[in-house]
């Protein structure tokens, strides 16, 4: 398999092979072979089992930045993590962080305001400062610096990371060789890992400050919100199985993953609203009967009512899955529902993009249609044919953070802009990088409503 092609290329070649050779291919690199699934059928066995949920090496070159987090690790020490984060994500903690998406979203509406004068907006770095603001101040109890540049280079080294990374797995000799060791790209990705690793440990730092100044004046954690930084340092203190350097490790993926995935769904769910006009305007009336003319913040129920707006962000994390790829290492002989064996300790890539957009499953699969996600349409669908958020015991921990996340940006937007399409789907450029990127941003033009 030819991977020397720039990003754009290689994306629509794995959509050219998966198309050809579905339900199952293989390949090899450097005689590493490397099965490749596409059917939710074959899916369903790898990602439900509990003997297969060891990454593959795919994973190994975050090590020098997220270390053996929860996306990288394995065993015991997932289940441990696992086991220490799962209750940041219940569903009393998720709505004390309500008020901060609300007055998140507050600011990059008063940044759109600014736009509306303009021919286009370029959404991307807007929204990832939304969601990098959000993820530090709710999960890491800290809030950003707004009057300095800290986000915006964050995200830009984020960016170049997973440049350097494709570039690592599409010339693995390189590494393999140890050539890599001898090029500046080399130097560039250790400063930048060290660079990513001091803005975290900065978070850590505040945050510390802050929990023991909240010990000293005995405020219990019902006081004040709980973000997912206190309940590790509150594990370490309790002699649980993690120290500083795992604190660290999971704030580094907690911040990459908790603001890079939902940027990726929020700026495509733009591009999607503007582009079809009565799916926008069916979510306003639906704003509207929730809300009325009121300016409230939103309740939790509030945003469960919001069906209408669910099946929009189902269909556009169908069409634009934020993490188009997962790979996993077979723990033992596999049997597929294919037919084919895969060996153990072979790398399996599950293509969750071509998942989503295979026809027989969701027929002219490149039609953004809401109506897919009713609960009569999606009833008889396979539980494995929609998987945005993974599935199985590796699924996603945070997917009902973005779900909040993502609606109330959505529903502060609409209520004060009308969207309009500049970009087309047909026109954008999809790239392959750790997170699903676009080709030179998402421009949107925005009105006052």
């Amino acid at each position: 398999m030819n991977f020397l092609k720039p990003p754009e290329k290689i994306w629509k070649y794995l959509r050219e092979i998966g198309l050809q050779y579905y339900p199952i291919y293989r390949f090899s690199v450097l005689n590493v072979d490397v099965v490749n699934i596409l059917s939710p059928e074959d899916i369903e066995i790898i990602l439900s089992s509990i003997k297969h949920t060891t990454k593959s090496m795919l994973y190994d070159m975050l090590h020098s930045w997220l270390g053996g987090g929860l996306l990288t690790s394995y065993g015991a020490k997932w289940h441990n993590r696992r086991k220490i984060l799962t209750p940041t994500f219940h569903f009393h903690i998720l709505e004390q962080f309500i008020d901060t998406f609300v007055e998140q979203s507050a600011k990059i509406v008063n940044k759109l305001e600014a736009e509306c004068d303009k021919p286009w907006t370029n959404v991307v770095p807007l929204v990832s400062e939304y969601t990098l603001n959000s993820i530090c101040e709710t999960a890491m109890g800290t809030p950003m610096d707004e009057e300095s540049s800290t986000c915006k280079r964050y995200v830009q080294k984020v960016h170049r990371i997973g440049e350097i990374y494709l570039h690592i797995i599409t010339h693995p000799w390189c590494d393999f060789l140890l050539t890599f060791v001898f090029t500046p790209t080399f130097w560039e990705l250790r400063r930048l890992v060290k660079e990513l690793h001091a803005f975290s440990s900065s978070v850590i730092q505040k945050r510390k400050a802050t929990f023991k100044r909240s010990d000293t004046k005995s405020e219990t954690p019902s006081k004040r919100r709980q973000a997912m930084l206190d309940l590790l340092i509150s594990a370490m203190n309790s002699g649980e199985p993690i120290d500083d350097q795992g604190i660290q490790e999971e704030v580094d993926t907690f911040i990459f993953e908790g603001h890079d995935t939902t940027s990726a769904c929020i700026s495509l769910t733009l591009l999607m609203l503007a582009c079809h006009g009565d799916v926008q305007q069916k979510v306003v009336e639906e704003i509207q009967q929730v809300f009325g003319n009121s300016d409230r913040h939103p309740t939790h129920q509030d945003l469960s009512n919001l069906r209408y707006l669910e099946q929009v962000l189902k269909e556009s994390l169908r069409m634009y899955p934020s993490v188009p790829l997962i790979s996993r290492l077979s723990d033992e002989e596999v049997k597929m529902n294919s037919g084919y064996t895969i060996p153990a300790k072979s790398i399996v890539h599950i293509h969750i993009y071509d998942l989503h957009h295979n026809p027989t499953l969701y027929p002219d699969p490149y039609k953004f249609d809401p109506e897919r996600f009713t609960v009569e349409n999606s009833k008889n669908r396979h539980p494995f044919a929609y998987i945005p958020f993974s599935a199985g015991p590796r699924n996603c921990i945070g997917q009902r953070y973005a779900f909040l996340e993502i609606k109330i940006v959505i529903v502060e937007i609409l209520k004060r802009f009308v969207l309009e399409a500049v970009d087309l789907p047909e026109n954008i450029t999809l790239l392959v990088n750790l997170v699903l990127r676009v080709k030179n941003g998402l421009r949107v033009k925005f009105k006052k409503r």
